[in-house]
């Protein structure tokens, strides 16, 4: 496996330890991005923001948290870059004032007119900070501001914006979530005691002990102030495309997201591969953790062992988020480790969750056959990942996907397996309960059908080439 992932989202309304509560969400989706974190608060007269590189257990101690934190709303943010270079001036939430108003925003996924609308924006006077695309909706917020209401300066803002988007926005004393008209990105509401709670998914509400309500509609504005909660319609339906990634791969499989429990469509994928595809072979293994729920599904459904003859080191963060190539590799020789005894003279198979370059699976292949493995078959939960994704996953250039230009059997070749098999596109959507038939979910990673339109091949450091020397 070797991509990476986005953003996590978190937003607590009216609680008394709104900072510690951002806290122990932003953890419980660490492994949506772990190159930044950050909370804003809302202390009755202004924000007060931390935010810092690398974990959240890093960035935040018990005096940002107990003491600099004031207040009882907190939006909070944790991020791997799809838009912009790992640096502490793209950490978010971003914070900007203007006139009466002091906004935060957080932002999970990717707009695809982004270069369009800061030229517009800096023609007219504009001076953006950051090379995140996420910036662009602040400047459009403001520029909207003048005579008009919050609510309606967001509405006019995402009424320009075309893409990817689940935002949570601190304005002043309102907390404010806002979800694509497509629903690409997940994003939920819940409740601790009087208290909302936002999500992009539902294992943060677990570990603060909140109960989930539902999902932000695709298009809905919600606004939670002192009044309460009010749902705004800011968009004409569309056609639901929400990102099939969140449950092969992003989620964390104890959450719900898109009303799916993942850990069950994970399994259900294995099970569906092991039908499409058996093998014979002495047992069934996953690289833990992408593929362990996937694998387990194929054991089941094949009568074959589940073994785990790769032990992972849990002190290494997952590959596929380290922002460098350099970091990556290191990382493949620390994180996992092979029970010696369970390779050799063995025929192996392997169930992965997806291949994506190819390069860590080859490395990781090499060393099994090195210990003596006698067969290595692998299965792949998804289909092959041929086309580019401008929504908010880091592989924006067909040029990085070893399935765009190589057939199934070229690349089994090149990453040294005896046999490779890809779940299909009717498997994949039967695991999560759609067929082709109802097309809720966005495909265009595997089929190139996009329904917002990308304006090129955009790439994740595509701001950097003009922007200012820092």
């Amino acid at each position: 496996m070797s991509k990476k992932e986005y953003c996590g989202l978190f937003g607590i309304y009216g609680h008394p330890e709104a900072a510690r509560m951002a806290y122990f969400g932003l953890y419980a989706l660490q492994h949506r991005g772990q190159e930044s974190a950050g909370i804003v608060t809302w202390d009755g007269q202004g924000i007060r923001e931390q935010k810092g590189m690398g974990l959240v257990a890093d960035v935040f101690n018990e005096r940002h948290l107990g003491r600099e934190l004031k207040g009882s709303i907190a939006v909070g943010h944790t991020r791997y870059s799809t838009t912009g270079a790992s640096l502490i001036r793209n950490a978010q939430p971003f914070l900007v004032r203007f006139g009466d108003w002091q906004l935060a925003i957080a932002h999970n996924g990717n707009l695809v007119n982004t270069m369009e609308l800061r030229a517009e924006l800096e023609a007219a006077g504009s001076i953006f900070q950051t090379t995140m695309d996420s910036e662009v909706f602040v400047h459009l917020i403001a520029k909207h501001l003048n005579g008009g209401t919050i609510e309606e300066a967001i509405q006019a803002a995402c009424k320009k914006v075309q893409g990817a988007y689940s935002l949570i926005i601190l304005a002043n004393d309102k907390m404010i979530a806002v979800r694509d008209p497509h629903g690409v990105r997940p994003l939920c509401l819940g409740r601790l005691d009087d208290h909302y709670v936002l999500s992009s998914e539902t294992c943060a509400f677990d570990l603060v002990e909140a109960k989930y309500l539902r999902a932000v509609e695709p298009g809905e504005m919600l606004v939670i102030d002192r009044n309460g909660l009010c749902s705004h319609r800011i968009s004409e339906p569309k056609p639901l495309k929400r990102c099939i990634f969140e449950l092969v791969y992003f989620a964390r499989p104890d959450s719900l997201v898109f009303g799916e429990e993942v850990y069950c469509c994970r399994k259900l994928m294995g099970r569906i591969l092991a039908n499409e595809a058996p093998v014979d072979a002495d047992y069934v293994m996953p690289f833990p953790d992408s593929g362990v729920y996937a694998a387990v599904g194929y054991a089941q459904a094949s009568g074959l062992p589940f073994e785990m003859a790769m032990v992972r080191n849990h002190y290494v963060g997952r590959t596929f988020i380290q922002p460098s190539q350099s970091m990556r590799d290191f990382s493949v020789r620390v994180k996992l480790n092979p029970v010696h005894s369970m390779i050799k003279g063995k025929r192996i198979l392997i169930v992965e969750d997806s291949i994506v370059r190819g390069t860590t699976i080859r490395t990781r292949i090499k060393k099994l056959r090195e210990l003596g493995a006698r067969e290595i078959h692998m299965r792949v939960s998804c289909p092959p990942i041929k086309f580019p994704c401008f929504y908010g996953i880091d592989f924006s250039s067909k040029g990085e996907l070893i399935a765009a230009n190589n057939s199934v059997e070229d690349i089994a070749r090149y990453i040294g397996l005896d046999s490779l098999h890809y779940l299909s596109i009717e498997g994949l959507l039967e695991s999560v309960g759609a067929d082709k038939l109802d097309p809720r979910y966005c495909l265009a990673c595997f089929d190139g059908d996009y329904v917002i339109p990308p304006c090129g091949e955009g790439a994740k450091y595509c701001l950097e080439t003009n922007a200012l020397t820092w």
